[in-house]
């Protein structure tokens, strides 16, 4: 063994501490397609921070700092069974803290958590399904382009944003939308047990609270921040392992994604990604 004084030189994962160590998993961003322009959060880059952080040796707790306006229903789901997945198997608590935001899938994913703590201006909840497109077929009318599609089943271009809308879609998708919603009630119900206030009517209507509103409400388990809450539960030595995204490598730092033989121009579905991700924070007033 290392002695203590020397424990500085190894790797982080390779030290061994006689104080509380808790890590840290920062959760940030919308959920759902990440790309270049749009960051945020999806199983396939959450699931190697919370491999990481489960595996810290002699861990206390595994704290999630969480700070999210949502995004989608089915990533959301699964980031949250990976956290309950990897907290049963090691038989570590979890605890959530709330910073800006925690609203739709990113309070699905807070549900993951034993506890959940938020700062007083926090939002919290929002506990719906919402799906949001546009309409183009007046416009293409009205610039003389004419849209043509062939399909194969009468419900494959359902939705389609350059077509009139067809309310039979609507209808569908709004069953889909209610079975989306029931599976995250009965997922924050399952969660939170008596803890949820029950006797307000909008708990379960995407309505959002700040935090204190949320902590009357059961949403919440208290307020305060992560270095607060975490000294009151493991002392004031307690130590916190920041479980950080690997860096890419130097040259792929300067060149990102693109190659040296692709043209640098921005792809308009990246700028649209982003544009949607600054709309799901303007909804929460943010």
């Amino acid at each position: 063994m290392v002695p203590a004084r020397l424990q500085f030189l190894l790797p982080s994962k390779y030290r061994t501490y006689s104080d509380p160590v808790v890590p840290v998993v920062r959760l940030s961003g919308p959920i759902g397609a990440v790309m270049p322009l749009r960051s945020g959060l999806a199983m396939a880059n959450v699931a190697p921070l919370l491999e990481r952080a489960f595996s810290v040796r002699g861990a206390k707790a595994v704290a999630l700092v969480i700070n999210s306006p949502g995004g989608s229903a089915a990533q959301s789901h699964l980031i949250f069974k990976r956290i309950r997945a990897f907290a049963e198997e090691k038989k570590l608590p979890v605890i959530a803290f709330v910073e800006d935001a925690a609203a739709s899938g990113g309070y699905m994913i807070a549900c993951a958590a034993d506890e959940i703590y938020a700062d007083p201006a926090s939002i919290v909840g929002s506990i719906g399904v919402v799906s949001a497109s546009f309409g183009f077929h007046e416009l293409i009318e009205r610039i003389g382009i004419e849209r043509r599609v062939h399909t194969a089943g009468k419900s494959k271009a359902m939705l389609d944003p350059f077509r009139p809308e067809n309310p039979d879609d609507v209808v569908r998708l709004k069953g889909l939308q209610r079975q989306i919603h029931q599976v995250f009630e009965d997922l924050v119900r399952d969660r939170r047990g008596e803890k949820l206030n029950d006797s307000y009517d909008d708990l379960f209507s995407g309505a959002f609270w700040v935090g204190s509103e949320a902590l009357d409400l059961g949403l919440i388990d208290g307020l305060g921040d992560i270095r607060t809450i975490l000294r009151q539960r493991f002392g004031e030595k307690v130590q916190f392992r920041m479980i950080e995204p690997a860096r890419p490598p130097l040259l792929g730092r300067l060149f990102g994604r693109r190659s040296l033989g692709q043209s640098s121009l921005i792809d308009p579905g990246e700028i649209v990604g982003a544009l949607e991700e600054r709309a799901a924070w303007a909804r929460l007033g943010l």
